[in-house]
């Protein structure tokens, strides 16, 4: 019985698992890797949240109108050990974040984007992204 309950146990987990795997998408799924962005602007919010965090930009045009974008990141967890923490990213703070656009091109109620890198007011260059998946090589 004990053993019965064990593979019934095992079998369930390989099934959640399974489906939390196949529930991620691909880089390809969702942005153009020939659709290249780079945007200067403020954060206007930060999602610490998984699987991707998103860092949320308001960018001003030349004829003055706000444009928002969202970029998606890697994990918080591994945005942290790049050297990317909450506090780095203060509401306010000037970044230019660079990546690639979403395959559907709509931007309401913001433009998406995958993101690359981010330049911090202080020079660094952080990498965003997630390396593989189908993401477009440096």
């Amino acid at each position: 019985m004990r053993r019965k309950l064990c593979c019934v146990a095992a079998g369930a987990g390989l099934i959640v698992a399974a489906a939390t795997v196949s529930a991620h998408h691909a880089f390809n799924s969702e942005f153009d890797a020939n659709k290249p962005v780079k945007v200067q602007g403020t954060v206007s919010k930060v999602e610490w949240i998984n699987p991707h965090a998103w860092i949320h930009i308001d960018v001003k045009k030349a004829d003055g109108t706000v444009e928002k974008w969202m970029f998606e990141a890697g994990t918080p967890n591994t945005l942290m050990r790049r050297g990317l923490t909450k506090n780095s990213l203060a509401i306010g703070t000037e970044i230019i974040a660079d990546g690639y656009q979403s395959k559907d091109g709509i931007c309401e109620p913001a433009c998406r984007a995958n993101g690359r890198d981010l330049r911090l007011p202080d020079g660094r260059t952080l990498l965003l992204g997630a390396d593989g998946g189908g993401t477009p090589r440096q």
